[in-house]
């Protein structure tokens, strides 16, 4: 092939392979496999080394393979890249606006526009010509650092724009002056990695013994922050472009995003042109509940003034532009203070440390307490009293503790030690063997009886409505009740007797546990607070023996067959029943009137399948979700597998959503999965 032949052919292999690129990372319509476009890529840089003259900056070849720096130059932005101010509810955005509308003319016309804000990591990147020619990042708004090797192997980014004259002029109704694409344009976006490429960097790191990263967002700034370009190229980055900043003509922030992908850059969707702020509420409630969905992470919304002589005419307070705001989701990971650790005994007698905190409000909850699970969970963590700490919560899961500040520890922060004898009856407390669990010795511990009547009682099991914590203890300091079946005795003459209950308050307390004697066998097993049994387990006893009588009577070996029991929960449900007082208190809840129902034998149309969940529901409880796919044969599990056959996405999903992806195990909303139970 001669020299023209080659000019021709790279040419050729250059425009299909931007096309691709294109296709693939902005339209999300690939066209050919990663294999197809590697292929085509060694063939062109092949013929670039025969022929180097024919080398060009914008080349596909030149995103990766740039030589490691010493260190990143200084780069002036022309226009300084501001930071956003934040509003985190309805009445903060309002006061914004309220703040914007005494600042410009009276009765101006104001329009809103609202995107995604995306997680990521914000760069500026020059062209030339239509050529990339600097990539920097933020900084401290008016010097960055220069990265452009680096950017250079985001895919995502085009190293060439797209010839969009026409488009553009369509777009704003404006003719370009000449020479526009001549001139300099700067562009300005987000870098960020997808939760699917964090989670293989993550995976990768973990074969190695390497530690895992913390989030994708502080993944994505080091990689761009590297000095060796091989490293970002490593990292399989992502790119979003959000403001233009060169004048092309638009007159609207909308328009700058449609002039950006005319471009060849991908622009954050969903978006929305909003002409009032209940429009912006609108797509902010959209946003949320498409948020579990997304593959990438956001924390809220951008919320700008669309009009750009008004953006413009509003200015800059301190470093963020007036006329636009973050209008963020609760945070699901915050900062507070660990102002004391107590220790509270379960009903299986057990100690567990619980931390309380400075009331902090995290996931739109407000959180007083944490707990710390165990002794090891606490060195750990290294957490004294006093120090400040960050906690998380996704979706309906209990509040954690994940790690220390230690920077912020005050000097008298206090260390915590496992008492030796247990705060409600001063008995010896020992380890459990083999565990980190501490145990109060004494079985007749006022604790352990006040929370196994609570656990009786509470929604899971019996469900008894109005006897809550006060009115167990009120009850047992009077004597009334020692064990559960002697709430069955109860009259309204024995409570009346009782401060804190009128007449009424007796007879509705009453009713309530009368109403409660008929149930099924899971949450009966469930009822009676026998170790490592939880409700899921007490389910799987129920489905494998069919009746009281025989879960009481098997052995260790017959136990072990049921589903998920190992041979530590066999031996300890073998041991309860094998007590006699245990033993005894069965018989006493029976002929207290307790009746154990038999299973409904309808249609099982879901027999057979195993859902999991994992985020919020807004129009099920969990329970209730639960108990209908219970009702149609299904199974729920606690554990995303292979042998999961759907992940139920609610809002604010945990880990269980990424486990999912991962193993390719198929996601189904709240609408669907109400569409499926009902079908």
């Amino acid at each position: 092939m001669d020299k023209e032949g080659v000019r021709e052919r790279i040419q050729k292999l250059r425009r299909e392979i931007d096309e691709l690129r294109y296709r693939y990372h902005v339209l999300n319509d690939p066209k050919a496999t990663d294999e197809v476009y590697d292929s085509l890529t060694r063939e062109l840089k092949k013929l670039e080394v025969s022929w180097p003259e024919l080398q060009r900056p914008d080349s596909p070849t030149q995103r990766v393979g740039g030589k490691a720096l010493k260190k990143f130059e200084k780069i002036a932005h022309r226009a300084p890249m501001l930071s956003l101010t934040d509003a985190f509810d309805e009445a903060e955005l309002r006061a914004w606006d309220e703040r914007n509308r005494k600042l410009v003319p009276k009765g101006a016309a104001f329009e809103y526009f609202a995107e995604l804000k995306v997680d990521g990591f914000a760069v500026s990147l020059v062209y030339e010509k239509g050529i990339l020619q600097v990539g920097a990042t933020r900084g401290d708004g008016r010097v960055g650092e220069d990265v452009t090797q680096n950017l250079k192997t985001v895919r995502a980014i085009p190293l060439k724009l797209r010839e969009a004259e026409g488009p553009i002029e369509k777009i704003t109704g404006r003719k370009l002056s000449s020479g526009a694409f001549a001139r300099r344009l700067e562009v300005r976006g987000e870098v960020y990695m997808t939760k699917a490429a964090f989670a293989k960097v993550n995976r990768e790191q973990r074969k190695t013994g390497e530690p895992i990263y913390a989030n994708p967002r502080n993944l994505a700034a080091g990689s761009i922050r590297q000095l060796d370009p091989a490293v970002a190229a490593s990292r399989e980055l992502d790119f979003l472009a959000y403001d233009l900043v060169t004048d092309l003509g638009q007159e609207r922030h909308d328009q700058k995003h449609a002039i950006l992908w005319a471009l060849g850059f991908k622009t954050v969707q969903p978006e929305a042109r909003c002409e009032t702020l209940e429009a912006v509420l609108k797509f902010r409630e959209k946003v949320r509940t498409l948020r579990p969905r997304l593959a990438f992470g956001i924390d809220g919304i951008v919320v700008s003034v669309n009009q750009n002589d008004l953006y413009e005419r509003l200015g800059v307070a301190g470093k963020a532009p007036r006329a636009a705001v973050a209008f963020k989701f609760p945070g699901k990971e915050v900062t507070t203070v660990v102002e004391d650790i107590v220790v509270q005994v379960g009903r299986t007698g057990i100690l567990t440390p619980v931390a309380l905190l400075r009331p902090v409000e995290v996931g739109g909850v407000t959180v007083s307490r944490a707990t710390l699970h165990n002794e090891d969970e606490i060195a750990r963590l290294g957490i004294k009293v006093g120090d400040t700490v960050v906690i998380q919560r996704a979706g309906d899961v209990i509040p954690d503790i994940m790690r220390v500040l230690p920077k912020l520890r005050p000097r008298r922060a206090r260390a915590f030690r496992m008492p030796r004898q247990c705060p409600i009856c001063g008995s010896r407390v020992v380890r459990v063997a083999g565990e980190a669990a501490h145990r109060c010795t004494n079985k007749n511990c006022a604790a352990l009886a006040a929370q196994r009547i609570e656990h009786f009682a509470s929604r899971r099991a019996f469900d008894i409505v109005g006897l809550g914590p006060e009115t167990v203890e009120l009850l047992m300091n009077h004597k009334f009740v020692r064990d559960p079946a002697d709430l069955f005795a109860l009259t309204a003459g024995d409570l009346a007797s009782l401060e804190r209950f009128a007449e009424t308050s007796a007879q509705k307390l009453i009713a309530s546990i009368q109403a409660r004697k008929k149930l099924p066998l899971a949450r009966f097993l469930y009822a009676l607070s026998i170790p490592q049994v939880g409700e899921e387990t007490a389910i799987d006893l129920a489905e494998h023996f069919g009746s009281l009588e025989r879960a009481m009577g098997v052995s260790v070996e017959e136990l072990k067959r049921v589903r998920d029991v190992g041979p530590k929960v066999a031996a300890a449900i073998h041991d309860w029943f094998g007590a006699e007082r245990n033993r005894e208190l069965v018989q006493k809840l029976l002929q207290a009137g307790v009746q154990i129902e038999k299973p409904k034998q309808g249609r099982q149309p879901l027999r057979g399948r195993v859902f999991v969940f994992t985020g919020g529901l807004e129009t099920l409880s969990r329970d209730e979700a639960k108990e209908k796919i219970r009702a149609l044969g299904g199974d729920v599990s606690g554990a995303v597998s292979k042998e999961t056959d759907y992940v139920v996405v609610g809002s604010d999903p945990g880990s269980k959503y990424e486990q999912a992806k991962e193993l390719g195990v198929p996601m189904i909303d709240e609408g669907q999965f109400l569409k499926l139970i009902s079908k």
